[in-house]
């Protein structure tokens, strides 16, 4: 890793401010948060930005590119726990324990701003807003295990496959992208591990999406032709 430059970044002036630690802020508490904001660092694709077992010093705001998330089995095996986006904050999981319970890699060329959890308890405690948004930031990745829970527990393979990619539309629209045509950043192997399906059932179901006319595969793109039977698929 290395700094893309000397001054922290504008959270004020961010693109992603309205889904990022800064969503809501008045212009006192935005002040004071990118005083604690250190410079924009560039991870380059593959690159890891913590390892699990490192020790725990602040979260991190991706500010561009794509991240997965990795858990390690004591046997060496890879799970894939999370694929995060612009705006989305990593290193929670180091906060119980002051240790990283996962690694997280770089899925492309990106870029993240660090915040120091020291600098940014203290800010919570005299800032209101700031306290609501470390909460609800926390809130979310409790949610989102629960969801990942749920759909590995009760879902078919296809509903999964659904879920994954509607999910990945509504992330991209709430950020001005858009909602049906992107890029899938994981390769299918990864895919699969994050949704506990084999390699070979993400190609299957994909090919049969795309045969009935669901979406339109080309390499890592992917186009959402029918996001309403995808969503249908998820409920039913």
């Amino acid at each position: 890793m290395r700094d893309v430059s000397r001054r922290a970044p504008a959270c004020s002036t961010c693109k992603l401010r309205g889904v990022c630690m800064s969503v809501g802020l008045e212009a006192d508490a935005m002040t004071d948060l990118e005083e604690i904001v250190t410079p924009a660092v560039r991870v380059a694709k593959g690159e890891t930005l913590y390892r699990s077992g490192g020790r725990f010093t602040g979260l991190y705001a991706i500010r561009l590119g794509s991240f997965k998330t990795v858990l390690l089995a004591d046997d060496g095996q890879e799970q894939v726990a999370g694929y995060h986006m612009p705006g989305e904050i990593l290193g929670a999981d180091g906060i119980g324990a002051g240790l990283h319970d996962s690694e997280a890699v770089a899925l492309e060329d990106s870029e993240v701003c660090a915040i120091s959890f020291d600098s940014l308890q203290e800010l919570a405690r005299e800032q209101q807003a700031v306290q609501q948004n470390l909460h609800r930031i926390l809130s979310r990745e409790i949610v989102r295990e629960r969801k990942i829970m749920m759909m590995l527990g009760t879902m078919s393979a296809e509903q999964r496959l659904a879920a994954f990619l509607v999910d990945l539309s509504e992330r991209y629209r709430v950020r001005g992208y858009s909602s049906s045509e992107f890029v899938l950043r994981m390769t299918r192997e990864e895919i699969g591990s994050y949704l506990g399906l084999k390699l070979e059932t993400v190609s299957r179901l994909l090919s049969r999406f795309q045969r009935e006319g669901l979406l339109q595969v080309q390499g890592r793109v992917v186009k959402l032709l029918d996001l309403t039977t995808l969503r249908q698929l998820v409920e039913h």
